[in-house]
Order: structure tokens, then sequence, then C-alpha cells
């Protein structure tokens, strides 16, 4: 064993200082490599962590929600209906919600109001999103004066910001009393927007949505299993689209791989019928050409994984946020929780590490097993 390790010790000190003699092109070539890496591994963790904070932030969202359809579009929900969705058996509770959106030409946005009574809101109280609160320059005590429906102003005194560990979905969002809501939209009495149900067994959401349906024909309940679903198929779409922008940087990976497949050089093919001739094995060549790839892959790997999980996570991951995250007025600001997904690494080393490990090697092994004068004179 002793020997064993002593032999790969020293093919590896000879690897190094093969490297160091053509160190140019070396570094060269870890960089492109490195820089590849770097880009596809800030999509990946970039995609993942914003999955990741949705699931987190929709863990506490309603199991289910309930909408009123007219002409297949959504309608205000009548308070009576409330009364039949309590009657469902497996409904533990049901709350009517009042929300909407407010378009605010000043900043050429839309604000998200909801009605919260838990908060406990006096009547012209509001808490604001941090983001809200930048754009607009707001702050604890400050008045924000909205048009209502009928054209006056309604002066809303801010009461609070909200959390900014919550942007994500807090970034426009604007929470009032009902008595504002109604002020400013000046919906019909008895009417909410929604409502939504808890499910004494969450298991049997997708039973109850069944049985809504029947009871009110004209309803659409949402599952949060569906919201989730949805936002997983939005980041996926938007992955993908960054990956195909990223196909050019792909190709030329793929076309170094095959240039690296299809021989050696010049330098190269001396170096190998030298060591041929002062008795190294087939089997040496070989594996030190075997770690020479993979001290280059996985060097080049390892600098652009760690420079990608710096640039998301702590780095505010401005390269591939405005496509990920999407375009807005009010765009929130949050940091990532750093974590490292085990199967993504894999799956990163097998796309990137693997193919490159073994263009290189099929080229030496030709050359290996050729005659050694051959070999230098070819």
């Amino acid at each position: 064993m002793p020997t064993l390790l002593e032999r790969q010790k020293y093919l590896i000190d000879y690897t190094l200082a093969a490297l160091l003699r053509r160190k140019t092109r070396t570094l060269g070539l870890v960089l492109i490599y490195a820089l590849l890496v770097f880009l596809f591994s800030s999509v990946l963790l970039l995609s993942q962590g914003l999955r990741r904070e949705a699931a987190m932030l929709l863990q506490d969202a309603p199991e289910v929600i309930v909408q009123r359809l007219s002409a297949g579009r959504h309608d205000l929900f009548p308070a009576s209906w409330l009364e039949s969705l309590r009657r469902i058996r497996g409904v533990s509770a049901v709350q009517g919600r009042l929300w909407g959106y407010y378009y605010d030409p000043a900043v050429k946005a839309n604000y998200t109001l909801m009605v919260t009574p838990d908060r406990g809101l006096a009547a012209n109280d509001i808490l604001v999103g941090a983001a809200l609160a930048r754009i607009r320059q707001l702050g604890i005590g400050d008045f924000l004066s909205l048009p209502t429906a009928t054209g006056k102003p309604l002066p809303l005194k801010v009461a609070g910001i909200l959390d900014s560990a919550s942007e994500l979905i807090s970034a426009d969002l604007m929470l009032l009393s009902e008595t504002s809501y109604r002020v400013l939209f000046n919906p019909p009495p008895d009417t909410f927007t929604d409502a939504v149900l808890t499910v004494r067994n969450p298991r049997e959401a997708r039973t109850v949505a069944e049985k809504i349906v029947l009871a009110l024909p004209g309803s659409r309940p949402i599952l949060r299993a569906e919201i989730l679903r949805t936002y997983d198929a939005v980041f996926n779409w938007r992955e993908g689209m960054v990956f195909i922008t990223l196909g050019a940087a792909l190709l030329a990976f793929m076309i170094l791989a095959w240039d690296k497949a299809a021989g050696l050089s010049a330098e190269e093919q001396r170096e190998i019928g030298i060591l041929k001739a002062i008795g190294w094995e087939t089997g040496d060549i070989l594996r030190m050409k075997l770690w020479e790839g993979a001290l280059l892959s996985l060097t080049a790997f390892l600098a652009g994984y760690v420079l990608a999980y710096w640039q998301v996570f702590y780095g505010g991951a401005k390269l591939f946020a405005p496509a990920l995250k999407g375009w807005a007025v009010l765009y929130p600001d949050f940091r990532l929780t750093p974590a490292v997904d085990v199967q993504q690494v894999l799956a990163l080393l097998a796309v990137t590490v693997l193919p490159y490990i073994v263009a290189t090697l099929i080229p030496i092994w030709r050359a290996a097993t050729t005659d050694p004068d051959a070999v230098m004179r070819g």
C-alpha cells in the first residue's frame, strides 16, 4: 500500500510540474473552464434558492382558497357563500378576505392591498412593505394619500414597516383596515374578494375542493399545493430560458472537449514518447494524464462553484436575479438562505468534469499504446 501511495504522489508531483511548464495555457484553460462552471452554478443556485424561499414562505398560506368566477373571470365573492362553505364536511374554519391591486401613477407600479383583521389596525393606519417604503421614502408616522374610487383623497398613516425577511412576498404589500379598504375601493356591501378555508385533515384538501365545486358551481377552489407547483413551474421556465442564453458558452465548452479528444499537440506527443522510452508503462502515463485532467477540471470547478456561491448568497445575485426573480418597479430586496444541494453538485460534476476527463484520456491512450519512436516522430 505505501508503494502505491508513493507512486501516486510522484505522479501528482510530475503532473503539477508539467502544468507549471505550460502555465499560460493551463491558466487560460482553468479560467475559461471556471467561467463556464460559474455561469451554470449561478443559475442553479439562484433558482434552487428561490424555490426554497418560496416554499418556506408559502408553508403558512391558506390550505384552500375559494374564488367566484363570472364569465370565466374572478368576481366578487358574496358573503352568503361563507355559510355554504362552513357546512361542507371537513372544513373547520372559513373567512372572507378583502384584497386588491392599486396602481400608483407616482411610481408607475401596482400595490397589493389587503385587509388583516388580526393586526388590529386603526381606521386610517397602514403597514407597508419595505420596497414600497423605500421607493416612496416613507417612514413610521408619515402619511400616504391615495385617491379613492370617488376621486377624493384618502390620507393613510404609516403605522409600521413589514419585516424585510418576508420581502419576497411583501415588497409591494400594504395592509389596511376594512374601513379604509371599503372607502378606497367602494365595493358592494356583503361582498369579499375571496374566501380562505382551514381543513381539519390537510390530506383531504383535494376532496374538500371537489365538494366545494359541487356545492357552489360558480366557484373555483385553489389548493396550496397547486400554488407551490405554479411557482415551481415558473422558476423552471425562467431557468430554462437562462440556460438557452448560455447555450453559446456550453457550445464553446463542447468544442474544447472535442478538440482535446481529437488529438494531442506535437509537444505532448514528444513528452509521451520520451516517457515511454525511459521506461514508463502505459498505465503510468494514463494515470498521470488522469491526474492532470482531474486537477485541472476540479480546480476550475471549485473556483467557479465557490465564486457562484458567493455571488448568489452574499453578493446579491445581481447577475441573473432580474431573469429569475422577474421584473418589477417595486423590486424585492432580500438575501437567500445559503445552502448546498449535494445532488445538484453531483449533476454539475457529471456535466462539466467527467466529459473533460474522458475527452483527455482518449487521445492519451492512443499515444501511450503506440511505439515511442513513432510517437516522437509523429
